[in-house]
């Protein structure tokens, strides 16, 4: 018989089962909890050019109840603006400030937690990497002691790694969230670096002598015999802070917001898979490891790594949910095709589920882009049934994110979906307070949120009731309501209005716990299949959620007058949830839905 050149690539598992069940919340660790105010950064573990300028000699920390809007005596001193001198604004949130909150975040429903960057890194967002297998010297609680034990080892080899105080801090973490019944997963860009990265440091000094010139994409070494500074490099979205690692294989240029085939360099993929398989498993143990990772810019590193990094990671830890950033096709219309990513791919168990989030807003929000509740309907079923059924119930459904809007902010913007979201950007975006009635839009997109396909996700705060625009306003610290002083937040630089008073919307954060509740207690928000029911109106949104036991029945009314409807069945129905004034049902199956609001009904056979 004669041979073949097809390589056989045996089936990819679905995702863990535990992914479909979760409420995930994400922490932006900086700017989460100041539990331990003894390890907060300083100008030495700063990156003094991270804002193109040094850290100025009177730097201080800011203040947790610090105005947002206004500029600390040292930002004023500096003479520039203020947007330029948040990249240097530090609050001192740690993960001991984490491990404070575990118990907040258990009570809330949460059941997984999604950390951003915790490497090691001298930025505020961490994704400029000093070192992968450290977490953050200022996350922890011996920062001194810390950057003098890293300083002990070769980075480049694994055998010579120590554990740090921040690293055993974290670990501590994860098995504290373990014992409360959370996954925890981390976020990592293996796309680029850091210029502070062991490995760049070496290149710089050494130019094309060094033995990780082949790490990084460099168009030009420079020539010491020359005056000038030849060196030439890729940094991700063209900035010299971030050097891209090096893609090879390439079998043909790639176009952004696409995949495409290759591999990253034979160096830096062996210190990612040792880097990963550290925090999976710490000292060969996998119960006191990660349950995961989230995979920054993925769309930039090519398919081959991905596949062999998804073999990798299950080879380590079966359970492990890989979920990746699969964003922008064309920005702002037009988003990435998910499907080549995940399934049978073999790349990731799920992505960051966008592209769901994008027409719910346009269906929840008062925007200019308003869609009908069929057109919502043929949105979600289009990204829906490009999926494996898996996938879908797998997938990461994020609404805000450290990317993004917060929210409330969001739906109370008129415009298109990220597209002059920001204070800096748009003196007529509202960057304070949100409308009442976003308010209740903002209910019923989490009623829909909780009880569709996927798993909720929750950005750090939102649950507070915090308002925000994009990055950097997003990026806030928390409104912590056991923490007294907060000043009331002044209009952002070139907008009018009055200051607004901050605090902690109690009744929303109860909303949050009755949800994760509603969602734990019903199986079949989990398991059951969604079917879309007509009914009969553009502004209402009626589906089910049944099983072979049970069958819910969600309608949320986003119109801003009552709304009656026909419910399916017999009428024999039990208000499980609502938003706003309650429901009234109508000789059983007529059901007058007040303006803006929803509810979610048990039928009772």
């Amino acid at each position: 018989m004669g041979g073949s050149n097809i390589l056989y690539m045996p089936p990819s598992p679905p995702p863990p089962a535990w992914a479909k069940r979760v409420v995930w919340y994400q922490i932006f660790v900086e700017r989460f909890r100041n539990g331990d105010p003894n390890n907060d950064p300083t100008p030495a573990t700063m990156f003094a050019a991270s804002a193109g300028w040094p850290v100025p000699k009177d730097w201080t920390i800011t203040p947790w109840t610090w105005d947002w809007y206004a500029q600390e005596p040292w930002a004023k001193n500096s003479g520039r603006p203020y947007y330029e001198t948040l990249e240097h604004r530090r609050y001192g949130g740690d993960l001991q400030g984490v491990l404070d909150k575990l118990d907040y975040l258990k009570q809330l429903g949460v059941t997984a937690l999604y950390f951003n960057p915790l490497n090691d890194a001298p930025s505020l967002h961490k994704y400029d990497a000093r070192s992968y297998h450290h977490i953050d010297v200022t996350f922890g609680p011996d920062p001194v002691g810390d950057l003098q034990l890293i300083a002990q080892e070769n980075p480049a080899d694994p055998a010579t790694w120590r554990w740090t105080a921040a690293d055993k801090l974290f670990l501590k973490l994860i098995a504290e969230a373990h014992r409360r019944g959370m996954k925890v997963v981390l976020d990592y860009s293996w796309n680029h670096t850091g210029v502070e990265f062991w490995a760049w440091q070496d290149v710089v000094k050494n130019q094309a002598k060094s033995a990780y010139k082949d790490w990084y994409e460099i168009t030009a070494f420079d020539d010491p015999a020359t005056p000038a500074n030849e060196f030439r490099y890729r940094g991700w979205a063209d900035l010299a802070s971030l050097p891209e690692i090096k893609k090879v294989h390439l079998p043909k240029p790639r176009v952004s917001g696409y995949p495409f085939e290759g591999d990253i360099a034979a160096g830096p993929k062996a210190h990612i898979e040792a880097v990963s398989k550290r925090w999976l498993a710490p000292d060969g143990d996998t119960a006191r490891g990660l349950d995961g990772y989230r995979l920054d810019v993925a769309d930039q590193i090519p398919m081959g790594f991905w596949r062999d990094y998804f073999r990798f990671v299950k080879n380590v830890k079966p359970s492990a949910y890989l979920v990746g950033e699969i964003w922008w096709r064309k920005w702002p219309n037009h988003l990435m095709d998910p499907a080549p990513y995940t399934g049978e791919a073999g790349i990731f168990d799920a992505v960051m589920f966008y592209q769901i989030y994008k027409p719910a807003r346009s269906f929840f929000g008062a925007v200019t882009d308003s869609i009908t509740a069929q057109q919502f309907r043929d949105s979600v079923t289009f990204q829906w049934d490009r999926l494996p059924d898996a996938t879908r119930r797998a997938m990461m459904n994020v609404s805000a994110t450290h990317d993004t809007p917060r929210l409330l902010t969001c739906l109370d913007n008129p415009g298109p979906y990220k597209v002059g979201a920001s204070g800096r950007d748009n003196n007529a975006y509202n960057t304070g307070p949100p409308r009442d009635d976003t308010r209740r839009r903002a209910a019923l997109y989490r009623l829909w949120e909780y009880t569709t396909i996927g798993a909720p996700h929750i950005w750090n705060g939102d649950e507070l009731g915090m308002w925000g625009a994009d990055d950097p306003e997003c990026r806030k610290p928390l409104w912590w309501p056991d923490l007294e002083g907060f000043q009331a937040e002044s209009p952002a630089p070139g907008h009018a209005g009055r200051a607004a008073p901050v605090a902690a919307d109690k009744a929303l954060n109860e909303q949050y716990r009755v949800l994760a509740k509603l969602r734990r207690e019903n199986p079949t928000l989990v398991n059951g299949e969604l079917n879309f029911l007509p009914s009969g109106r553009d502004r209402v949104l009626l589906y089910e959620r049944r099983d072979a036991q049970e069958r819910i029945v969600v309608a949320l009314n986003t119109s801003t007058r009552p709304l009656t409807i026909t419910l399916p069945g017999d009428g024999k129905y039990r208000v499980l949830h609502t938003t706003g004034t309650p429901a009234r049902n109508q000789n059983g199956r007529r059901l007058t839905l007040p303006a803006l609001s929803g509810t979610a009904l048990q039928h009772r056979p």
